[in-house]
């Protein structure tokens, strides 16, 4: 074929990496072909193993977030914790986030859950956001899968990626957070009313965390330009979402705040996926979608 042992060395370090090539049973030394079949099912399978490990790592710090705003959240005087301040209201909440904004340097990172954005609020940021682009901080900020379908977010998440911004969905969000230069956090009090009060987290540890938890769900998230559409009979990253949380028994109303949708939406999504799923409840629906690989198992 006319390579050089080097080109030779590193195409078949590729045709292992897709496991389209392995070491003969007979002889160690030599190399055969796979069925292409068998080798893209091998692939698949290596790939559902590691997005399983991945949303596990996710969860964790998802509930580690989640312990860490629940303990904080009732204690309200600034010096019950190291590393966090707790602010009472919109205004303190406005306050703040405005001076974090003109103090930020490099990063500004984002989990902005709710669904689509109303027109206020979008309109009220386009200042804040032209200005720290044009600064050269870097933003990077996830929305729920939900914001697709709501032209004027979609627009509005097109005119920031074309002032440099980067765009992600996905179909649920822990919790509202902000990230400055991965130095200070600010994290929603109550997720169903982020107006009620927030955290100001500046505990190394503590942002260590947050920022791993942001970094693990923008790596599985959808740039916003190429959504993911399944196979047909397959199902979406949203319905998967739904699914796992009708099977851990979450009310409609706390799902659809989850996903940003309406209540009316995810009952007649769930009453569609218990068909899909052939399930007469939504726990069996649970156990028929870990079944199909939909879902990964519970770590035991």
């Amino acid at each position: 074929m006319r390579l050089s042992e080097a080109e030779v060395r590193l195409a078949l370090g590729r045709l292992s990496e897709l496991a389209l090539v392995r070491a003969s049973a007979d002889d160690s030394c030599q190399i055969r072909a796979v069925n292409p079949i068998l080798g893209l099912e091998a692939l698949i399978a290596r790939q559902q193993a590691d997005l399983a490990a991945q949303q596990q790592q996710v969860e964790a710090s998802r509930a580690a977030v989640a312990e860490l705003v629940a303990q904080y959240a009732h204690q309200h005087s600034p010096a019950a914790g190291v590393g966090m301040q707790y602010l009472d209201g919109i205004d303190s909440i406005r306050e703040h986030i405005e001076t974090f904004n003109s103090q930020v340097r490099e990063e500004f990172l984002t989990f902005a859950p709710g669904g689509p954005q109303t027109p206020a609020n979008m309109e009220a940021s386009r200042p804040i956001n032209r200005s720290l682009l044009e600064r050269g901080v870097k933003m990077r900020t996830v929305y729920l899968d939900s914001i697709r379908r709501d032209p004027p977010t979609v627009v509005h998440a097109e005119w920031l990626e074309s002032l440099g911004a980067q765009i992600r969905t996905t179909p649920s969000l822990p919790n509202r957070i902000i990230i400055y230069d991965r130095e200070v956090a600010l994290i929603a009090a109550d997720t169903d009313n982020t107006a009620v009060g927030a955290v100001v987290v500046t505990s190394p540890g503590l942002i260590a965390i947050l920022c791993a938890l942001f970094d693990s769900v923008w790596e599985s998230a959808e740039p916003l330009g190429s959504p993911a559409r399944p196979d047909p009979g397959e199902l979406t990253k949203q319905q998967v979402e739904l699914i796992r949380q009708m099977a851990l028994g979450r009310t409609d109303e706390a799902i659809a705040n989850s996903l940003g949708v309406s209540t009316r939406t995810v009952r007649r999504a769930s009453a569609g996926l218990l068909q899909h799923l052939d399930a007469r409840s939504r726990f069996q629906a649970g156990v028929h979608a870990v079944q199909r690989g939909y879902l990964p198992p519970s770590p035991e």
